[in-house]
């Protein structure tokens, strides 16, 4: 018997599920205990991106059976135009990842110490978390010498549990309404909240999930006629994914409205869960950051690699020693990012600025690409299509230059 929830269920699923991760908990918390409800609109501004974003990764993926890494390399016929076009994708998801990767690690430490006790050496003065690199190292196992599908279906669904308890406990606590529509349809943001807004697009519209998804949807779709499925799955799915940040943000504001003022540990994020788990809080708050950020910690160097076999042209085999180095780059990157000590929660943060910084980048050749005819005929975007995608890259680039102009008064 056909599973009638299942057309709703599917690639994008994953993508929403890649990007509920440490990252997502730690900034979305940090956006509510600063800023209260008044930044949920960059949620919903990242949730439609997302969706408009993922949608055109989807259709390219099933029109032409490729990946965007495959149609960036075989669509920019310009020597010097490819040259640059390959440099500033690998630059912008190696780079974004990296950084991800590091807040990924420092999740699961985070986790991890909740529980047990950290492991830290002081060399030369300065001190050294190998908490990090035992987190490193298992997810270079994984990667390595196992099959990580099994452990990635079981981190995935503790994370579906968190994700669950984040929803009811936004219900329970009874939040100011008025208060979450504002926040919702009323754009403000002072200088001081700017990377906070980036962090929250970052964090939600992860560069490397484009590459992802175009790839992921070939397993499932094969033919035009099957893009409205995909639509309709796409749209379920990034807008759960939205509403389970979203919840993180209100249950945050609500905490900090009574004795949640400064974000470090996961204890401190794990107060916003008490009015549902009450002792549980820690605990639950505990396991939830580690699953998701050793989860995270083994996709995100995968979808790294699989981004640049695409703009490479590599033969399609994960043993290729080439494939290896670059998964081998991003996590041994991150894992030296997070064991030195840098406050976690000021990593995590960092990686989501990073991502949001870069989206850009991803999104005008996406955009490029989308507009080929001779690639994708009547699939091709449509000029609704193009105005919402330059839309979305024009918010991205102006929020990202009056962040970085805040800091470095470039005018």
């Amino acid at each position: 018997m056909k599973n009638p929830l299942r057309k709703y269920f599917g690639p994008s699923t994953l993508v929403a599920a890649a990007f509920i991760g440490p990252g997502t908990v730690t900034v979305c918390t940090l956006a509510g205990v600063r800023s209260g409800y008044s930044l949920l609109w960059a949620l919903l501004f990242s949730t439609i991106a997302t969706i408009i974003l993922q949608e055109m990764t989807g259709r390219l993926g099933i029109v032409t059976q490729k990946g965007f890494g495959e149609a960036i390399r075989d669509n920019l016929g310009n020597p010097v135009l490819k040259t640059m076009g390959i440099l500033l994708v690998l630059s912008a998801i190696l780079i974004g990842n990296i950084a991800y990767e590091g807040g990924n690690i420092s999740g699961a430490v985070l986790g991890w110490e909740e529980f047990f006790v950290g492991f830290d050496v002081s060399l030369f003065g300065t001190t050294i978390q190998l908490t990090s690199v035992l987190i490193g190292l298992v997810a270079f196992w994984v990667l390595f010498f196992g099959s990580f599908k099994r452990i990635v279906a079981v981190m995935t669904a503790l994370v579906g549990v968190m994700s669950v308890v984040f929803i009811t406990t936004a219900v329970v606590i009874q939040p100011d309404m008025s208060a979450i529509l504002k926040g919702l349809f009323i754009p403000v943001a002072d200088t001081g909240e700017l990377f906070t807004v980036i962090a929250l697009i970052g964090t939600t519209v992860v560069p490397y999930n484009l590459f992802l998804h175009a790839s992921t949807v070939q397993e499932r779709y094969k033919y035009v006629s099957q893009l409205s499925e995909m639509r309709v799955e796409n749209a379920v799915g990034i807008i759960l994914g939205g509403l389970i940040s979203m919840c993180v943000v209100i249950t945050s504001a609500a905490a900090a409205d009574g004795s949640l003022a400064e974000v470090k540990t996961a204890a401190d994020m794990a107060q916003q869960l008490e009015p549902l788990l009450g002792n549980w809080a820690r605990a639950f708050m505990s396991i939830g950051l580690f699953a998701a950020g050793i989860t995270s910690a083994i996709t995100a160097p995968l979808a790294a690699a699989y981004a640049t076999k695409g703009v490479f042209g590599w033969r399609d085999d994960l043993k290729d020693i080439r494939f290896r180095a670059v998964w081998i780059i991003v996590l041994f990157s991150g894992m030296i990012f997070s064991m030195f000590s840098i406050n976690p929660v000021q990593l995590i943060e960092f990686a989501q600025v990073a991502n949001g910084i870069t989206l850009p980048v991803i999104a005008v050749f996406l955009m490029y690409i989308m507009n080929k005819p001779l690639l994708l005929g009547p699939s091709r975007n449509s000029t609704r299509q193009n105005i919402f995608g330059i839309i979305v890259i024009v918010v991205t680039l102006l929020v990202g230059f009056r962040s970085l102009n805040s800091v470095f008064n470039f005018l």
